[in-house]
């Protein structure tokens, strides 16, 4: 309610979720009442994932719904632009080619068109390209840049029927003693020019401190391991001036702008009702209110300003509702549903305050539902109305707007310009209710949910998906055949609708055979779904092929795969993308058999070497002993082991004994930070933060002679083709003299490396440090990559069983 007196708004700008200052955003949104807005440029496509397996597109859909999660708490607002993570890149020169530029800049303009900021707020320097992540300097660029270009009318003027040009009025960039090195130097620079705020409030009325908050929201990025313990008391933020006037008194951003109502024609008589408003509260009925807030509304609809109109007009309906305890609900017992399908609507209402209220009408979007249905709302009666409904048949599938086509390595394609910065796709299936409150009419849309109880969890809601009547699912993402012999390749037919007959096939290019042709389904039953086994011959000589399979049904085709996402801290996904597995037919052999594999950050490994006939367990460190160990010849850390898994700093001398002893032990990155130990190897190691982001470097063989590049597999250059986002990361900078450095590589302009791969002989065995990115180069199916790997886990072995 205190938020309807102040008209001010804030853009914050940074690259990717989790690069927000939720200290600050919560801080505007909550202490200072402006309407908040992030745009994070990208959606984390290219970070890693500590909770799960999800990468590349999958991880941006998980990130964006922690983003969402996250501006739940602090009350703020979330923007994207089509720009793509594309992993990390180590100058905005870079990031700004790889981007589609234009595009992306059409789309901060957007959102300074959209947003209509009285301040922007940048959260990386502009100045620092080459100091940091690339795409961090790159947002604050273009944020710095499009400043003012968003007020031209000359600027993307096809923005313009929808939007209106728009000049903020300041520009910061959020700075902090990480920008400066260490605290110790930024409490020694000199901050006089610098504003700065205290934004370690305590509010009152939640019984929390603004810091509390802001830790709360950032301990949604999970999957980053952004977990934040609250604070409590001073917290100084400080930003520095860009462009713009600076505020005399350098504490508050809007010092100087009109935020009252004056600033909307017809606007001025309406602060005096706020603050009426706000006087008259009683917390113990807030329904008294609603009067004032009907009469609020009336003359918030005679202003002249469109966007502030809209924004209040939200927030009085959204008041009226709370103070009335007004529910309403549209929900269905059923998770997905399929064009044209029949399925039960139940509707339910209340109101839960002592005021006039009569239901006039219901409409929806997606179904038929266009009803005169009059209900006087008795104060706490409940209402329910079953119903059985069609949905419609032109209605779209649900699916990320910006997966529904393939776009570049820079950028997301979008087709509809209306989506574009929206931070998901709309709902297709909503219910619109005409109430009239006071003899006063008022529309409120809700999206018909998907509603059950858990055992676990009571009442429990998931997101409703509209999906085709028939997915199909290829069982593995990549199919490796290290000879001519055949593999069984397994696919899943899922009906989503009854009633469903047709065929599926597996198209093959020349040179490779599938048995059968096809398989005929009949499914009788919605959920219903069959696992078919084609057996594939490859061609004889090394191809990379991408196959997708095809479902002949309703005299249509259908290629999407259902890949459902789930986990407690955000809502359900469901996204619908076109199945593709990729068969390999390379020359590839492996002399370790029977390998332990301990996850760290998940990842796909194991399933990959299965690939090439290797029989992996899956390991936990505590179930690590001597007697387990000797079962193996070969042990792999996973990423980030030494990060996630405390109880590896007690198992390192069984490990370093199994090395001894003959076995082979790879460690995949990790990083220095958060080490549950020092002792990463049998000889002294020094980790960094370097990395190689171009996937095309040079890889120089610095020991050619060495085992580990040619045995089994003798590996020459082309085997570092068509390598995805990167060579590695995080790799060692100092190593004992015992280890052999294998490859030196470097990104353009910089200092050779030559900590990529490192092998050491311990007594009778082999370990290897190796930050090349295998997590990502093994699942996308890069045949370099898995003869590559192949030579690590056999160094040291012979090719019998």
């Amino acid at each position: 309610m205190e938020k309807l007196g102040f008209l001010g708004s804030v853009l914050y700008v940074a690259a990717h979720p989790d690069d927000e200052n939720t200290r600050l955003i919560s801080y505007l949104a909550n202490d200072k009442k402006a309407h908040t807005t992030y745009l994070s440029l990208t959606r984390g496509d290219g970070g890693q994932n500590l909770i799960g397996p999800e990468i590349s597109e999958l991880l941006g859909v998980m990130r964006t719904q922690e983003l969402l999660m996250a501006r739940s708490v602090d009350n703020g607002h979330q923007m994207f632009t089509r720009a793509n993570d594309f992993g990390y890149s180590k100058n905005a020169e870079e990031t700004i080619k790889i981007w589609d530029t234009e595009k992306v800049k059409a789309d901060v303009v957007r959102a300074i068109r959209t947003t209509r900021p009285d301040v922007i707020i940048n959260r990386f320097d502009h100045r620092t390209s080459g100091e940091t992540h690339g795409h961090h300097t790159a947002s604050g660029q273009l944020s710095y840049e499009l400043f003012e270009k968003a007020a031209d009318p000359t600027v993307y003027p096809n923005q313009l029927p929808h939007l209106s040009t728009w000049q903020p009025r300041r520009l910061f960039f959020n700075t902090s003693w990480w920008f400066y090195g260490s605290e110790e130097k930024f409490k020694k620079a000199d901050k006089s020019a610098l504003m700065s705020m205290d934004v370690g409030v305590f509010f009152p009325l939640l019984g929390k401190s603004n810091t509390e908050i802001a830790a709360e929201s950032r301990s949604k990025h999970k999957c980053q391991g952004f977990g934040a313990t609250g604070t409590r008391g001073l917290q100084m933020e400080y930003l520095e001036l860009l462009k713009g006037d600076l505020p005399p008194g350098k504490s508050d951003i809007f010092e100087g702008i009109n935020t009252t109502w004056s600033r909307v024609p017809n606007g001025a008589s309406i602060q005096a009702l706020v603050d009426d408003l706000l006087k008259n509260y009683k917390f113990t009925d807030p329904s008294t209110s609603i009067p004032a807030l009907i009469d609020l509304y009336k003359k918030v609809q005679k202003t002249g300003d469109p966007f502030w109109k809209e924004i209040k007009s939200k927030e009085i309906v959204s008041l009226i509702a709370a103070c009335s305890g007004l529910f309403l609900e549209a929900r269905t017992n059923i998770h997905k549903l399929t064009p044209g399908e029949i399925f039960p609507l139940e509707i339910e209402l209340i109101n839960r305050a002592e005021v006039q209220m009569e239901l006039t009408n219901i409409k929806a979007e997606g179904i038929q539902l266009d009803t005169i249905w009059t209900a006087t709302l008795t104060p706490n009666e409940d209402i329910k109305w079953n119903t059985q409904r069609t949905v419609n048949l032109n209605i779209p599938n649900t699916a990320p707007y910006w997966l529904t086509q393939k776009g570049s390595l820079g950028t997301y394609y979008v087709e509809d310009q209306n989506m574009i910065g929206k931070p998901e796709s709309d709902r297709n299936l909503k219910v619109f209710f005409t109430i009239n409150i006071l003899g006063n009419p008022f529309t409120f849309e809700k999206n018909v949910v998907y509603k059950y109880n858990s055992p676990e969890n009571g009442e429990t809601y998931r997101p409703l998906e509209i999906v085709p009547p028939l997915t199909v699912n290829v069982k593995e993402a990549v199919y490796v055949f290290a000879a001519n012999k055949p593999k069984e390749v397994s696919v899943q037919v899922h009906a989503w609708a009854k009633d469903q007959q047709g065929s599926v096939v597996l198209p093959m290019p020349k040179g490779w055979t599938v048995t059968p042709d096809k398989f005929d389904f009949s499914f009788k039953e919605k959920g219903e779904n069959k696992s078919f086994v084609f057996t594939v011959t490859p061609t004889s000589t090394p191809e990379e092929i991408d196959v997708t399979p095809i479902i002949h049904a309703n005299d249509k085709t259908y290629t999407d795969a259902m890949i459902n996402i789930q986990y407690d801290h955000i809502p359900y996904q469901t996204v619908l993308m076109k199945a593709e597995a990729k068969f390999s037919r390379l020359n590839i052999q492996t002399a370790a058999h029977r390998v332990a594999y301990v996850a760290g950050a998940g990842d796909e490994i194991p399933t990959s070497l299965r690939q090439i006939g290797c029989t992996v367990e899956i390991i936990k460190p505590e179930d690590i002993s001597e007697e387990k160990l000797s079962t193996f010849q070969t042990l792999i850390l996973g990423v980030r082991a030494y990060n996630t898994e405390e109880n590896l700093k007690y198992k390192q001398a069984m490990i370093f004994d199994f090395v001894k002893k003959g076995g082979t032990v790879v460690v995949q990155y990790n990083v220095s930070n958060g080490l549950v130990t020092k002792e990463l190897a049998p000889y002294p190691l020094t980790l960094s933060r370097n990395r190689v982001t171009v996937e095309e470097a040079e890889m120089r063989f610095l020991a050619p002679d060495h085992a580990v590049v040619n045995t089994p597999n003798k590996l020459t250059s082309k085997d570092f083709e068509g390598w995805v986002q990167e060579r590695g990361l995080y790799f060692p900078s100092e190593w004992d003299k015992a280890f052999v450095p294998i490859f030196s590589c470097n990104d353009p302009g910089e200092t050779p490396l030559d900590g990529s791969l490192l092998v050491a002989q311990y007594g009778e065995g082999y370990y290897i440090y190796t930050g090349l990115s295998f997590f990502r180069e093994l699942p996308a199916g890069v045949s370099g990559a898995y003869r590559l790997f192949a030579n690590l886990i056999s160094l040291g072995h012979d090719s019998k069983p």
